[in-house]
C-alpha cells in the first residue's frame, strides 16, 4: 500500500475518532420564508389539517411523536393527561387539539353515529375551556400568544359543530324538558339572551357563518370574540288569511353559541358531564361573562343581511309588481333587519321605482357594519309597490310604520319610536320629503279652486282624497337623508322609453280596492273632458309636468327636521346648476334648507357608491341637537 494512501486512510480515522468524540454534534442552521415562519408558528390542525409545532413539540417531550400518537390516539391521550411532565396549559392545549383531529376524522369517514362525533367535539371544546379559563395564567396575560388564539378557535369551531350537531339531532336525543342526555353528556340550555318569537317558534336551519359566502356584498363585517357566530332561519310567516300585518322581524337573525361547562376548578371542569349551552343576540351584547371573566361575544354580521338578499327573490318580485303582475305586492313591508330593540334609533330606508330592499345592498350592510352606527341605530327596510302613486304609498307607508311601532311599542316612549331617520333613494327620496312635510289643506284647497268646487260636491271630493293629500310630518321623525330625489320631477319620465313602460304599468285589483275613494272622487271632477280624471301611476308622479309633483315641492319640511341631499353628477362638464346624474336633474334634486349638499360623480344609482356611503355614515354620526 502507497505511503500516501496509508496518511489519508490514518487522517480519515482520526476524523472519524474526533467526531464520536464528540458526540458527532451535526446541527446545522439555514433561513426559512415568511410563509413558513408563519406555518412554523400558526399552522395547525385547523388551517393545515396537520398538527400544530406546538403539539407536535408536546408529544416529543412525553417521548412519542406525531406519528406514534395517530396510530393509537387514546393511549396518546392518556399518556398526555399523566404525564407529570408538562404544564397544565401544554397538556389541556394538545388535549384539546387531538380531540379536534379525531372529531374531524370521524366527520370526514362519516360512518359514525351522531352521538360519538358530539363527544368527540364537546371533548375538545371541554380542553379548550379548561386551557383559557383554569390554568394559572389568565387570557388576559396570554393574550400575545398565537397558541391562545389557536385554543380560541378549537373551542369556536368545537362549540360550532356541537350546537350543530345537537339541534340537527335534537329529536333522537329524547330531551328531558330543556335537558338532553347524550353520550353520557347531560345539557341544559339557556335562551334568555336572544329575542325568538312569542310563540316559541325555533329556527328551521342553524347555520354556521363560516361558511357562507356571498357575492355582490363589499364587505363581510365580523367581530372577532368568543362563541361560534351562526345564523338563525325562521320558518317563514304563515299566508295571512285575514288581517294585513305590515312589519316583520328577520326571519335570519345572526346568533352566538357558547358552552359553559360546570365547574369552578380544572379538576371539576374535567370531571364533570353537564354543560350549559348558551345563545346570545350579538348585535344586543358586545360581552358575556365566562368562568369570572369578561369576554368579547363573537359575531358576523353580515350573514344574516346577507342570507335574507341571496333567498328573497326581490328582484323578480319588484318587476312583478311595478307591472301589476302575480306574486307582486300590493301594500308596504316593513322588514327589521335584526330583533327589534327599543333601545336604538330607528333608520328607515325608502328604495326607488322598479326597486326593492336590494337597492341598499352595500348601504345597509356598511352601516351595520360600522360599530359606532350598529350601537346607535337599528334598520328598518321599507319594501313598497313602487308602481301605486306617491300619495296612495305616502299614506300607506305611514300607516305601516305607525302599525310596526304600535306592534312593538305602545306607549311610544321607546328610543326606537323617537328621533328616527329617513333614508329615501330616488322615488324613495320623494316619498321621504312627503313624509316630513305639512301638507295641511295646502293640497285640498288647491283641488277644490282648480275644478270651482262648492258645496257637498266639494265636500264629498275633499272627503274622499283627504287620507292622501291632507298629512302632516311624522312626529317621530327628527333626520332625512334625500338622496338623488327628484322633488320637482323629472323630464326623463317624459321619455317615450319612460312613457311606453309606464303605459304597461297596471295596478292590480287589490291596489284599486284600496283606493276605491280616491277613485271615485277623481271621476266626480269637471275636467272639461269627455274623459274622466284616471288614477296616475308612479311614472305619471315623477313627470315635471306632473301637477301633485308641482304642488309638492313646496310645502313645508317640519323645523323639527333636519335633511341633508346626495346626488349624483353624470354630466362634469356642465355647469352644477344645469347638471344632471343620468335621470334626476341637480334643480330637481336640490333643496334650499338642507345642511348639508354632497354631489359625487356617478350615475343615478349614486346611494351605493363608496363617497355617499361614506357621506351617509359621517350624517348619521353628527350629534342630535344642533350647535
Amino acid at each position: 500500500m502507497p505511503a500516501t494512501l496509508m496518511r489519508r486512510l490514518r487522517l480519515g480515522a482520526l476524523l472519524c475518532a474526533a467526531a464520536l468524540l464528540s458526540g458527532c454534534a451535526a446541527v446545522t442552521v439555514s433561513a426559512i420564508s415568511p410563509a413558513d415562519y408563519l406555518q412554523q408558528r400558526r399552522g395547525d390542525i385547523l388551517t393545515t389539517g396537520k398538527l400544530s409545532a406546538s403539539a407536535s413539540e408536546v408529544l416529543r417531550i412525553i417521548g412519542s411523536d406525531i406519528a406514534a400518537c395517530e396510530a393509537n390516539t387514546g393511549s396518546c391521550r392518556a399518556d398526555l393527561a399523566r404525564s407529570e411532565l408538562l404544564s397544565d396549559e401544554q397538556r389541556l392545549a394538545t388535549l384539546s387539539e387531538l380531540w379536534l383531529e379525531s372529531a374531524l376524522a370521524e366527520e370526514k369517514q362519516g360512518g359514525h353515529p351522531s352521538a360519538e362525533l358530539l363527544a368527540a367535539w364537546l371533548e375538545s371544546a371541554r380542553y379548550a375551556y379548561a386551557y383559557l379559563f383554569y390554568t394559572t395564567r389568565t387570557p388576559g396575560q396570554r393574550a400575545f400568544e398565537e397558541r391562545q388564539t389557536q385554543i380560541r378557535d378549537y373551542y369556536n369551531y368545537a362549540v360550532q359543530k356541537a350546537v350543530g350537531n345537537l339541534f340537527r339531532h335534537r329529536g333522537e336525543y329524547r330531551p328531558d324538558g330543556h335537558v338532553i342526555r347524550v353520550a353520557g353528556w347531560q345539557i341544559d340550555s339557556e335562551l334568555s339572551a336572544l329575542r325568538l318569537p312569542d310563540d316559541g317558534t325555533l329556527p328551521e336551519e342553524l347555520l354556521p357563518a363560516t361558511s357562507l359566502s356571498f357575492s355582490g356584498l363589499r364587505n363581510v363585517y365580523r367581530r372577532d370574540g368568543f362563541g361560534a357566530d351562526l345564523v338563525a332561519v325562521m320558518p317563514k310567516p304563515p299566508a295571512s288569511k285575514g288581517d294585513y300585518v305590515p312589519y316583520q322581524e328577520t326571519r335570519f337573525p345572526v346568533v352566538t353559541a357558547l358552552i359553559r361547562f360546570d365547574g369552578n376548578s380544572l379538576q371539576e371542569v374535567l370531571a364533570t358531564q353537564q354543560l350549559l349551552v348558551m345563545l346570545v343576540d350579538p348585535t344586543r351584547s358586545e360581552s358575556t361573562r365566562m368562568a369570572g371573566q369578561e369576554l368579547p361575544v363573537a359575531a358576523n354580521f353580515t350573514a344574516g343581511y346577507g342570507l335574507w338578499l341571496a333567498r328573497s327573490g326581490f328582484g323578480v318580485q319588484a318587476l312583478r309588481t311595478l307591472f301589476g303582475r302575480a306574486d307582486g305586492i300590493s301594500r308596504p313591508q316593513v322588514h327589521l333587519m335584526q330583533p327589534y330593540d327599543p333601545n336604538k334609533r330607528t333608520i328607515v330606508m325608502l328604495h326607488g321605482l322598479a326597486s326593492s330592499p336590494e337597492a341598499w345592498i352595500n348601504v345597509a350592510n356598511e352601516l351595520m357594519g360600522d360599530e359606532q352606527l350598529r350601537r346607535r341605530y337599528q334598520i328598518w327596510q321599507v319594501y313598497y309597490p313602487s308602481n301605486a302613486p306617491l300619495a296612495a304609498n305616502n299614506a300607506a307607508i305611514r300607516k305601516a310604520l305607525a302599525a310596526t311601532l304600535a306592534q312593538f311599542d305602545p306607549a311610544g316612549k321607546a328610543t326606537a319610536a323617537n328621533d328616527m331617520v329617513l333614508i329615501g333613494h330616488s322615488m324613495g327620496g320623494v316619498l321621504a320629503r312627503l313624509m316630513v312635510s305639512d301638507a295641511s289643506n295646502t293640497l285640498l284647497d288647491a283641488i277644490t279652486e282648480e275644478y270651482n268646487l262648492k258645496g257637498k260636491k266639494a265636500e264629498k271630493v275633499r272627503a274622499g282624497l283627504a287620507p292622501y293629500l291632507n298629512f302632516t310630518a311624522m312626529p317621530q321623525v327628527n333626520r332625512a337623508i334625500f338622496i338623488a330625489a327628484p322633488h320637482r320631477g323629472t323630464s326623463f319620465a317624459n321619455h317615450k322609453v319612460a312613457r311606453w313602460i309606464a303605459n304597461l304599468v297596471t295596478l292590480p285589483i287589490t291596489m284599486l280596492d284600496q283606493l276605491s275613494d280616491a277613485a271615485g272622487s277623481l271621476a266626480q271632477l269637471d275636467t272639461g273632458s269627455s274623459e274622466p280624471l284616471r288614477i296616475p301611476n308612479s311614472i305619471d308622479n315623477l313627470s315635471d309636468k306632473d301637477p301633485f309633483v308641482r304642488l309638492v315641492a313646496d310645502l313645508p319640511i317640519s323645523p323639527k327636521v333636519r335633511y341633508y341631499s346626495i346626488m349624483g353628477n353624470d354630466t362634469p362638464d356642465l355647469p352644477l346648476a344645469e347638471s344632471s346624474d343620468g335621470v334626476v336633474p341637480y334643480a330637481s334634486a336640490h333643496l334650499d334648507g338642507a345642511l348639508s349638499e354632497k354631489v359625487i360623480p356617478s350615475w343615478h344609482s349614486v346611494q351605493e357608491s363608496p363617497q355617499a356611503i361614506l357621506e351617509i355614515r359621517r350624517i348619521l354620526r353628527l350629534p342630535d341637537s344642533l350647535p
